[in-house]
């Protein structure tokens, strides 16, 4: 990673973008003219919010600004651009020298827009301000051509390093970035890692920029601080940088739109590695923000603060990033070191089947025109709502043969005409596209020996942890999660799934949605800690097993604590009584 850091750092003085394909270039162009703000990410910040970030990274009036120098990596309508404009103008005024405001102000500020007619409105209001300011109209329009550039950040030459790197990241999934460019990003950027967002890479060069004991702000969704595809960028961070700020910002009218994922302002600092402070939730007035930054940015907290607390250690490798209290923190420690994962306890997690095309895979089950061993009662999220099976007689065609890869469809007339009267929507997905011989497959194999299986149900997102026993007789879909297991009784499972001690591994592992939904997904479901059954005492195994049949969750919390020898303390850090 280091060698990789350290070419990077050469490649932003000078040749990144010396050279592009010409399908890159195209790429860049659909871009740089899209209409929508999903497939540019735009999401815009609140001025107390941007205030906030600017005054937690240092970039205040009373440092000499104009000898700093900051960059915007994607500047928008000008959320953060123009406020710094004003902050360095200002701090320029108070300071001012015998030089023209072109001389000492050129290298103040460097920012990159990729959307074309979004660059050329924020530019004429960065002129225009600056005429506000006093500068001449020549100078203004001067200072913007030297400040400005249009075009894809993670491919521009930026020309030195920067003090201060403070923004709001394009927040953009792959499915919406052209193959040719996606392709290019992920030659340049060692981040650009599994189903990683544009942000990651943003982020990384962003930090690469950075001069000594420079800083960035940011305010994006916390998803690459705890899943899989955030690893290698929580790995350089840990290696090469100070966190030295995060506020979790969820639930909070940070943007003056609406987002679902969980969004949290960071500082990260090109210093050495230190304690991290902590802020949750603030109010979101001049005021009170205005009292939190000057509380982070103390060199050492009062003792009778309350919004925040600091944590050491928080970057760790390519390991998720643990910013919960400190009490929980030692008991998710305690718990790793005692017990083993779900897995090693001798449970399996997996996930549903994704047809691609729910709509011609997925009916009615008594009226699906296909042979009787070509077809699987489908449970949903739907019949699972009540918090036991209710099935609602859904099927999903099964095109697999037990022994390995697809049925001959000869030998299934009636599977024949019923996936060649659907051959439109099977063969027009992206799968079968890539594989038209197979046109017919579902994305996910269909084992029909799952559907036989008992096995536990959990919804992808939810409040709370909602487990549903399935006794085995229906095959899970996409939005489910099942666990199986040879050894443990799952009903007694199911009260340990249902207790305190699952929400604390999920929340503490899993990235969070606005409303405070969890994500309960399989590499957080594997996180948990669960002693082998054979160690459970008989008594404890009918108390769980109860609880989980009445669905008492007082009762499965009880049974939890004493599974895994929860003492008052630890009780009391989830909620519970000291019984």
């Amino acid at each position: 990673m280091n060698l990789v850091s350290r070419q990077f750092n050469l490649d932003l003085n000078g040749g990144l973008g010396d050279f592009y394909s010409s399908k890159v270039t195209a790429a860049i162009e659909k871009l740089s003219a899209a209409s929508g703000t999903e497939s540019r990410g735009a999401i815009f910040t609140r001025p107390e919010v941007v205030d906030f970030v600017l005054d937690l990274v240092g970039y205040t009036e009373d440092l000499p600004l104009a000898k700093l120098r900051l960059l915007e990596p994607s500047f928008g309508g000008g959320d953060f651009l123009l406020p710094a404009v004003g902050r360095l103008v200002r701090a320029w005024r108070a300071r001012k020298t015998s030089g023209s405001a072109l001389d000492d102000l050129g290298e103040a500020i460097r920012a990159v827009e990729l959307h074309r007619e979004t660059f050329k409105s924020t530019r004429a209001a960065v002129m225009a301000m600056l005429e506000q300011e006093g500068l001449t109209q020549q100078t203004a329009v001067d200072l913007a051509d030297r400040w400005l550039v249009q075009g894809d950040f993670l491919l521009t030459a930026l020309n030195g390093q920067f003090d201060f790197v403070v923004g709001n990241p394009p927040y953009v999934r792959q499915e919406l970035i052209p193959a040719p460019l996606l392709a290019e990003y992920r030659g340049r950027y060692q981040t650009m890692y599994d189903r990683a967002d544009l942000y990651i890479p943003f982020i990384e060069r962003s930090l690469s920029a950075l001069s000594k004991e420079g800083s960035l702000g940011f305010i994006c969704a916390d998803r690459w601080m705890k899943n899989r595809y955030g690893g290698p960028l929580r790995s350089l961070v840990a290696e090469q940088f100070h966190l030295k700020v995060y506020v979790d910002m969820v639930d909070t009218p940070a943007f003056h739109s609406e987002v679902i994922a969980y969004p949290a302002i960071t500082i990260i600092s090109r210093e050495a590695p230190g304690a991290t402070r902590i802020a949750h939730r603030p109010a979101i007035d001049r005021a009170t923000l205005t009292k939190l930054a000057e509380a982070l940015r103390r060199r050492s907290l009062p003792k009778d603060t309350t919004s925040v607390r600091e944590l050491a250690q928080v970057p760790n490798g390519a390991e998720p990033w643990l910013l919960e209290s400190s009490d929980q923190m030692a008991l998710i420690r305690r718990l790793e070191r005692q017990f083993p994962t779900l897995e090693e306890a001798g449970c399996l997690v997996g996930i549903g089947v994704a047809t691609g095309a729910d709509q011609a895979f997925i009916g009615e089950f008594d009226t699906l025109d296909v042979e009787p061993d070509r077809k699987l009662p489908l449970v949903t999220t739907r019949d699972i709502l009540s918090g036991e099976v209710k099935w609602r007689g859904q099927g999903v065609v099964n095109t697999f043969a037990d022994a390995g890869g697809l049925v001959n469809l000869k030998e299934y007339p009636r599977l024949h005409r019923y996936l060649e009267a659907r051959q439109e929507v099977i063969a027009g997905r992206h799968c079968a596209q890539k594989s038209p011989t197979n046109w017919y497959r579902t994305i996910d194999r269909i084992t029909p020996s799952l559907a036989k299986k008992p096995k536990l149900l959990i919804p992808d997102i939810k409040g709370k942890a909602h487990v549903v026993f399935e006794e085995g007789n229906l095959y899970p879909h996409h939005n489910l999660y099942y666990v199986t297991s040879e050894t443990w009784d799952l009903r007694a499972l199911q009260a340990v799934m249902l207790s305190a001690i699952t929400r604390l591994f999920v929340a503490t592992y899993s990235t969070k949605m606005r409303g405070g939904f969890l994500r309960f997904q399989a590499q957080y479901l594997r996180r948990i800690r669960l002693p082998h059954w054979q160690s459970v005492p008989s008594s404890l195994r009918l108390e769980l097993v109860d609880a989980a049949v009445k669905r008492d969750l007082p009762a499965c919390d009880r049974a939890a604590f004493a599974l895994y020898g929860l003492n008052h303390e630890e009780r009391s850090s989830l909620g519970g009584n000291g019984d």
